[in-house]
């Protein structure tokens, strides 16, 4: 891809968080003019990371570091092996052969041939390309290797073949301390975050979210109980429809599984069979297989939900939490990897573990609808404080900042 150039500017998140923040980014942007910054991760669409990067990289370029993001190429072999490397790393049992093996260290090298790695800092993103460090004693000033999984507990044979590829960055990153693994080289812990401005994240009217549940054939009279994410089992859409169908028994609702694939998940087809099939012929239930793109869909969606779920079963943050605490929505989700940092339990939402702790919290939170109203205002005042973009983009820039001084505990920016 090429540098992309701004959507909008920095000056438009001063509404949102104030003339501060942005001249502070400013600052801190003038210590690195002139750097380039090169992302490459696995998917331009679908997921997290594709997500943050499409906001992100045009916002840097804003401040004036020449930022890019590149995608690295791979087969449906290759990502059927790193859908089992990502399942492994949550710690799922997988069968992982040699061939499999052999098929990552094949796409990493056709890779390493083909891309241009010649920017002063290089983000890769994940572990579908983190074999592009072979190159490093040939491009590229530094190397950070941006980990967005929960890799606290992960299959010890995926990790120590990855471990020898890591250990050779300049530094890691990742999203909480408890992800964090023994690496001779820096981490650092950044939360991922939130656009406020994106067609995800805007206001609308109530015209507008009406008009978008009854296109899908949604009642907005009625509560709606929503889980935005991909159809993934580690996301556990069919523990969210044992959830709701318990809900049912004491409170009229609906029930919206939305969500889309992603070009590097090919288990996306096979687990969306399994929630059709769990949800069988129930009317008030809505399964949504959304194209790329949609938005603004999701957007209304979200509004027009009493309740967000987010019950994974393990998770290395959840954009769709904080995406749904910014829009006043209270959330139920699996207390697990990032979840923990943006639900706190009895004040944004619900932590649970279970499809009946999931529905106990439900039946409570549709029964006071003043509290739920008090949860989702501490919910967007959480998000604004901790989760929104802004905030991303300094820490990134600090992280380059320190990747320029090494052997400095303390850097004095004149």
């Amino acid at each position: 891809m090429e540098s992309v150039k701004p959507i909008v500017s920095l000056e438009n998140y001063k509404e949102v968080v104030g003339e501060e923040v942005i001249d502070e980014l400013r600052i801190l942007a003038r210590h690195l003019e002139g750097r380039r910054l090169q992302n490459i991760n696995s998917t331009a669409v679908g997921g997290g990371v594709a997500e943050i990067l499409t906001r992100m990289v045009p916002l840097l370029n804003d401040l004036g570091i020449q930022t890019r993001w590149d995608v690295i190429h791979g087969d449906n072999p290759f990502f059927a092996v790193t859908k089992a490397f990502h399942n492994a790393l949550h710690g799922k049992k997988e069968n992982i052969t040699e061939q499999m093996l052999d098929c990552f260290r094949a796409t990493t090298e056709m890779n390493l041939r083909q891309m241009d790695l010649g920017d002063d800092v290089i983000w890769v993103h994940d572990p579908q390309p983190a074999g592009l460090i072979e190159k490093k004693g040939q491009a590229g000033r530094r190397w950070v290797w941006r980990c967005h999984i929960d890799v606290s507990s992960p299959d010890e044979r995926v990790w120590e073949f990855l471990r020898p590829w890591v250990e050779q960055y300049d530094a890691s990153i990742f999203s909480m301390p408890e992800f964090a693994q023994k690496l001779p080289i820096p981490q650092d812990m950044i939360a991922p975050s939130i656009d406020p401005l994106a067609e995800k994240n805007r206001d609308l009217g109530v015209s507008e979210v009406t008009a978008v549940l009854e296109k899908f054939g949604i009642d907005p009279e009625r509560p709606v109980l929503t889980q935005i994410s991909r159809f993934d089992r580690l996301k556990d859409p069919v523990g969210v429809v044992q959830a709701y169908r318990m809900v049912k028994q004491r409170q009229d609702c609906q029930l919206v599984l939305a969500g889309g694939g992603a070009t590097d998940d090919p288990e996306g087809a096979e687990v969306l069979a399994e929630v059709r099939e769990a949800a069988g012929d129930d009317k008030d239930i809505h399964v949504l297989e959304l194209p790329p793109f949609s938005d603004y869909d999701i957007n209304a969606l979200v509004r027009g939900s009493a309740i967000v779920f987010q019950k994974s079963i393990k998770e290395g943050f959840g954009l769709t939490v904080s995406e749904a605490l910014w829009k006043g929505v209270p959330v139920i989700g699996g207390a697990v990897g990032g979840i923990r940092l943006q639900v706190i339990n009895g004040v944004t939402g619900y932590l649970v573990h279970s499809p009946e702790g999931a529905a106990r919290a439900a039946v409570r939170m549709l029964g006071d609808p003043e509290a739920r109203r008090k949860m989702g205002e501490a919910g967007r005042q959480h998000v604004k404080q901790n989760f929104l973009i802004t905030r991303h983009i300094k820490d990134y820039l600090l992280v380059m900042l320190a990747l320029d001084h090494p052997d400095e505990d303390v850097v004095a920016l004149q």
